[in-house]
Parts: structure tokens; sequence; C-alpha cells
């Protein structure tokens, strides 16, 4: 896999988080856009032709499921993750019905890579 034509869309309204993970992930030799809202990647019409969402649980306009689940309804081939500090069984039930694998902070290294690697492997 060419990870140089894969773009990262991370979706978080944590700077920091925002600021770390494009850190690592350009070091591992991504693109990444990063968004700080919901409402800024809903107003996209377009999406990389190879991306994958990286979105976060917990934010202000609304949660990361919700997020993912409008954001499929324009994308529906676009692989996600989900990113939280606070999972659930009810978060992890609901995502794994729409196909969302859950991603655990703070262990974003070696995990959140070998995660978007399965996310953007061919079905």
């Amino acid at each position: 896999m060419q990870k140089i034509l894969t773009t990262i869309i991370i979706v978080d309204d944590d700077v920091q988080v925002l600021r770390s993970l494009c850190f690592l992930l350009e070091a591992e030799g991504y693109f990444v856009r990063t968004y700080s809202s919901s409402q800024a990647l809903l107003e996209e019409s377009e999406l990389p032709e190879k991306a994958c969402l990286l979105v976060d649980y917990r934010m202000p306009e609304m949660n990361g499921l919700d997020l993912l689940t409008r954001v499929r309804d324009k994308f529906p081939k676009v692989p996600a993750l989900l990113i939280t500090g606070y999972p659930d069984d009810t978060i992890e039930g609901r995502a794994a019905q729409i196909g969302i694998k859950v991603v655990r902070k703070p262990h974003l290294d070696d995990t959140l890579l070998s995660s978007i690697q399965a996310a953007l492997a061919p079905a």
C-alpha cells in the first residue's frame, strides 16, 4: 500500500490532539487534513479519492458517531475510525453497527496506525 497517496482527515475540537495526530501521521507518510469542528467537515463537497476519517467522539456540536453517520450519507465508501478517551459498551456497540472501529485514547500510536492500515485495506 502506498501511504503517500492517502489522506487522513482528522476531526477533533482539541487543537493539541490535532497537532499531535497530524505530526504522527505525516511522519508515517500520510497527507493530513484537520478540522476542529464537525460542521467544517460537513461543509466539504468532496473528499480525496483515497482517504480515511479519524473522528473524535466527544465534540461540542455533535458526537463523532452522529458526524460519521452524516458523512457516510454523502460519502458512503470512505473508511473511518472513531477515537475516544471515554469508551463504553454503548459507543462501541453503535460504532460496530455502522462498521466503525473504535480506537481508545491515549493509545493512539501503533494501535492507531494498524487500525488505519486495516481500514484502508481492500475488502
